[in-house]
Order: C-alpha cells, then structure tokens, then sequence
C-alpha cells in the first residue's frame, strides 16, 4: 500500500513538472511587462519588436511580454505605478510627469527613468485636398480626429490646438490612428492628427482613398511662439513624397520617444535588455519591423533626454562611451 502511494505520489509530481515545462514561459522566468500603444503606432511596434527578438527570448532571468495601451500618457502612469517594467512615453511628458505639470494633474511621476533614445515622432495633421483647410486655425467647426484619450497624441493634440486657441472650436474625436484614418475616408471626420513616426501605415491607408495633404504645422507653431513655450520640441520637416499625392516638403515639430523604466527594474535586467537590442544585430532587427528605428544607435543612445536615466542604463551607456 506504502509503496504503491509512493508511486502515485511520484507519477503526480512528474505530471506537475511536465505541466509547468510546457511551451511558453519558464516558471524560472520573471515576466516583465513592456507598455506599447494602441493599433497602427509605432509604440506598439516597439514593444512587439523586442519582445520578439529571438535573443531577447533567450535570455534566461526573464521574458518580456509586449501589452498595448493608449500611448504615452498612460504608460507614463504603468511605469510609475509599477504595472508596467518598459514602456515608450515621449520626452516631454517624462519631464512634464515628472515635475508635476500635467495638464489637470499635479502628481509628480518620479518612478519613470529614460532607459535610452528610440526616435524624433513629429505632429502631423491630415486633411483632403480642396478642403479649404490650409492651417490649424481653418479647422474651427470641423471635425477632427485627435487621437487615443489618454495617449501622447491627444495629449499633445490638446496643448498645440489649445496655444492656438481652437480646441474648444472643434467637433473632437478621439480615436487611434487607424480608427481615424477609416472614418477620414468614409468623410465622417474633415482632419485627423498623428504624432508618431513616419511614414504612418494610417496615413498611408488615408492616402490609398483620399486625395490628401498635409497641414504646415510648423509654420502654424512658429508664429505663435509655441518652441519659446515648450522649449523640449524639436523643429523638423515630413519630406515631399513620403506620402502620395503630397509633393511638398511639410514643416512640423517633434518630440523625442523613449524607452522608460520604472525605478525598481532591476539594474541588471535593464542592463541585459540594453547589450541585446543595442547590438549591429539587435538594431538590424529593429530597423527590419520599422524603418524608423533607423534612428536607434549607440551614438545617440541619450539624445532628447532630460530627465534621470536608469542606473542599470547608466552602466551601458558609460561602457559604450557615450555618457562620462
């Protein structure tokens, strides 16, 4: 009977251990959560980038695991809480976060650290061509798309059109970039607003039904003095042809994503992360699920921020030469 009993006992642990080695995360593994954003935005692209990188699988301490959110509002409150491990959040709202000047939000977002520099994500703001809409002011009384609330894009969307006084003028939207896209084209929106990376498959999308064109928001920025206000934005300009039918060079602003870390992630894992994305190898792969990340290196692995880095980043950046 003993001995019998002992048999079960052994073929149940077995069952459990086979149990527990099946496909998908070792148990050995510590998840950790990388926050990217919503549907058709580089965020998101990101995040499943690295967490499908097969050397980034192989690390053996533990696994990422690629969540999609709003955009850069919201994983700038994960990371703080703790919900998220990594996430991507724009320079400016790190440092806005940070120093507790959100709009309507005076919390101080201090567990947020830059981990290293992804790319410049400009403003851009489409409309149909013939539309009569030819600077953000022309868009009082029409309906636009202004992105995810609770995403950088509406976020930054609400402060640009509320400096040039029309966010209260408009019919507001909120919605992602694809979602925005669809409803340009099935004439349920007059605009819509993206801040993100170009080319956006969004724009495209618009630009396979509709004649389109891009607003010179730059121009729109410079004469109401919004660079002196926001002194973290870039100037930068969408090159002709980048989408079709829009021929001409369009001046914008951008801001700096990041790759963020909450304060607690250990030193060693953001360490490891970076020595496998920040390889020939790693930044090859990245540049193969977006040309964007063209922008990623080494070089400029620091570039756009201003607020604290992570000491696990630190450590990196210091052996690579780029911080003293």
């Amino acid at each position: 009977m003993k001995k019998n009993l002992f048999i079960i006992i052994a073929v149940s642990c077995a069952l459990v251990m086979l149990t527990f080695a099946l496909p998908g995360d070792s148990p050995a593994k510590k998840r950790v959560v990388f926050g990217g954003g919503p549907a058709g935005g580089t965020f998101q692209v990101v995040a499943n980038a690295i967490q499908t990188y097969k050397p980034v699988k192989d690390i053996k301490g533990f696994t990422v695991k690629a969540q999609s959110s709003a955009g850069s509002v919201e994983n700038l409150r994960k990371v703080d809480a703790g919900k998220h491990q990594f996430s991507v959040v724009y320079s400016g709202h790190a440092y806005l976060g940070r120093n507790g000047m959100m709009k309507n939000d005076t919390k101080k977002y201090e567990n947020v650290m830059a981990v290293a520099y992804l790319y410049g994500a400009p403003a851009q703001l489409v409309v149909k061509k013939g539309s009569g809409i030819k600077s953000t002011k022309d868009l009082v009384g029409k309906k636009v798309g202004v992105g995810n609330a609770g995403s950088g894009a509406f976020a930054n969307c609400e402060m640009f059109f509320t400096h040039l006084g029309v966010w209260d003028k408009i019919e507001r939207n909120a919605m992602g970039y694809n979602d925005a896209a669809q409803a340009f084209g099935n004439n349920q929106l007059d605009a819509f607003w993206l801040f993100t990376a170009f080319p956006s498959g969004a724009v495209i999308m618009a630009a396979q039904t509709n004649d389109i064109d891009l607003i010179n928001i730059g121009k729109d920025a410079e004469e109401a003095g919004y660079f002196k206000k926001y002194p973290y934005f870039g100037k930068l300009s969408i090159p002709a042809g980048t989408y079709k039918g829009v021929d001409h060079e369009t001046p914008s602003f951008f801001d700096s994503t990041l790759w963020v870390a909450n304060a607690k992630v250990s030193d060693d894992v953001v360490y490891e992360l970076l020595s496998t994305i920040f390889t020939d190898e790693g930044l090859a792969h990245m540049v193969g699920q977006k040309k964007t990340f063209k922008a990623m290196s080494v070089k400029d692995g620091i570039k756009g921020i201003v607020t604290p880095i992570h000491p696990g980043a630190i450590k990196f950046w210091k052996e690579k030469g780029v911080m003293k």
